[in-house]
């Protein structure tokens, strides 16, 4: 039978007695004494139940702790984030040590019956993100499990379960060899596309047409066209198997990969309705601009690239931080170029006609740009100059580091989802073959013995060795 410490005097004197109860617990190895009073100032926690439960001299504990006896309390649970959790019952609140795991920590806290609400804020904090990031890696966890689930589905047709495998190959270039195949063909071919659409604008390349105009060489527009082919090809294979149709056109990606082939089957139609057509003013004009689309084929390198992908999830997440730059080029191209048109008035031969005009001179030079097609001639126009010049240096200076830090902090944090995904399924099929190594093993058992009564085979019978005669001496 366990024992429980006896109450202790607070007064050496003895007129007076505290009676303050004490309860010894054991964290991990950590052994601790702590006070009943202290305890009893959040009686929910389980520590406080405890205290008041082994005062009432209760016998059932167990469901409280893990063991008792000798005098002490026994759990099995992490003494660190114990020695943080105790921080409440004297200070109100719980800050969580570095190096401690937020979702663990999370546990403990729950163990102990202690509110979230007690958390400091920057815990909190710290917390959220961490919950963001679990919730991140379950999506992924669940999308890779759906898309195999999709593929070896017995229950679907087998009309779903190509579509799922195309799906697979055409968006997943690591789950098998044929679609890495494709991922670098089709990341080729952007490069290809991207190099004959340059090499198409140099005039020594050019031909010219029946009227006069120059075009593109026969062989840099066949080049052109296998590479819309394939790309329509792949555009219409992930339509076709794609799960959600509404939300794969309105993908962001996939609207770049629609823009990067329609140009050309827009200037195709244009083409096979005559000349007389193309010879409007209007529609010349809407020929150059199909053209220059032709430009957003180079956008679809994005979807090979993670590097390229961070970067744009960087740039949308540092918003504050660009408009912050904006505001600051705003304001001091605004400041500037009315300081210099009101200093250049003097000179005769000046080159600042107005403000507005004035503009253009004051953003080439807070951006260190300097063309040198606009500059000041006067002594202030020029101290104007140079206090813009370092200006515009300091406010482009002081918003890139903050981008910079959040596309280095998304990329890590990419990897460490896609790592920690890839993982949580491997544990997961680890897990599924450990469940079915038994069943199996039983039902392979089961058979054998099945087949032995239907056969009546005899089994064979080692010869027994004769056995040693013992004479004694």
């Amino acid at each position: 039978m366990w024992s429980f410490p006896r109450p202790r005097s607070g007064d050496c004197s003895g007129s007076e007695t505290s009676k303050e109860l004490e309860i010894v617990v054991n964290i991990g190895g950590l052994r601790q004494v702590l006070s009943g009073d202290v305890l009893s100032r959040y009686p929910d926690t389980r520590l406080a139940k405890l205290a008041s439960q082994a005062a009432g001299n209760s016998e059932d504990l167990s469901e409280l702790c893990d063991d008792y006896g000798g005098g002490e309390f026994y759990f099995d649970r992490d003494p660190d984030a114990f020695k943080c959790i105790m921080e409440v019952y004297y200070c109100g609140e719980i800050h969580m040590k570095r190096g401690i795991c937020p979702a663990c920590f999370m546990e403990e806290m729950e163990f102990w019956d202690v509110e979230p609400e007690f958390l400091d804020e920057c815990c909190r904090s710290n917390l959220h993100d961490v919950e963001e990031e679990l919730a991140e890696i379950a999506e992924k966890v669940q999308s890779l499990l759906e898309a195999r689930e999709r593929v070896r589905a017995v229950g679907i047709g087998a009309w779903k379960r190509f579509q799922a495998r195309v799906w697979r190959v055409m968006e997943q270039p690591d789950s098998s060899v044929a679609a890495r195949v494709i991922a670098v063909i089709s990341f080729l071919l952007i490069l290809v596309s991207s190099a004959a659409l340059c090499a198409g604008t140099i005039p020594e390349l050019q031909t010219r047409d029946a009227q006069g105009n120059p075009t593109e060489p026969p062989a840099l527009v066949t080049v052109d066209t296998v590479c819309i082919v394939w790309f329509t090809l792949e555009y219409l294979l992930r339509f076709f198997a794609a799960p959600r149709k509404l939300r794969f056109l309105l993908s962001f990606m996939n609207v770049i990969d629609c823009l990067a082939i329609l140009p050309y089957f827009l200037l195709l139609t244009l083409t096979q309705l005559g000349s007389a057509l193309l010879e409007l003013s209007d529609m010349q004009q809407a020929v150059q601009a199909l053209r220059i689309l032709r430009v957003a084929r180079v956008l679809k390198l994005a979807r090979h690239s993670s590097g390229l992908q961070t970067l744009t999830f960087a740039l949308r997440s540092s918003c504050g931080e660009l408009a912050l730059l904006l505001m600051i080029m705003g304001i001091g191209v605004f400041l500037f170029s009315a300081l210099g048109y009101t200093l250049e008035q003097s000179h005769p031969d000046t080159m600042f006609t107005s403000i507005p005009q004035a503009f253009w001179w004051a953003v080439i030079t807070m951006t260190t740009v300097g063309y040198g097609d606009v500059y000041p001639k006067t002594t202030l126009g020029r101290c104007n100059a140079a206090v813009s010049f370092l200006c515009g240096v300091i406010s482009i200076a002081l918003p890139i580091n903050p981008i910079i830090n959040n596309f280095v902090l998304y990329y890590s944090k990419q990897r460490v989802l896609d790592t920690a995904a890839r993982h949580e399924i491997q544990l997961m099929e680890l897990r599924s073959q450990e469940a079915e190594a038994p069943s199996r093993s039983r039902r392979r058992t089961h058979v054998h013995k099945h087949t032995l009564s239907d056969t009546q085979i005899p089994l064979l019978e080692e010869p027994s060795l004769p056995t040693p005669s013992h004479t004694s001496p």
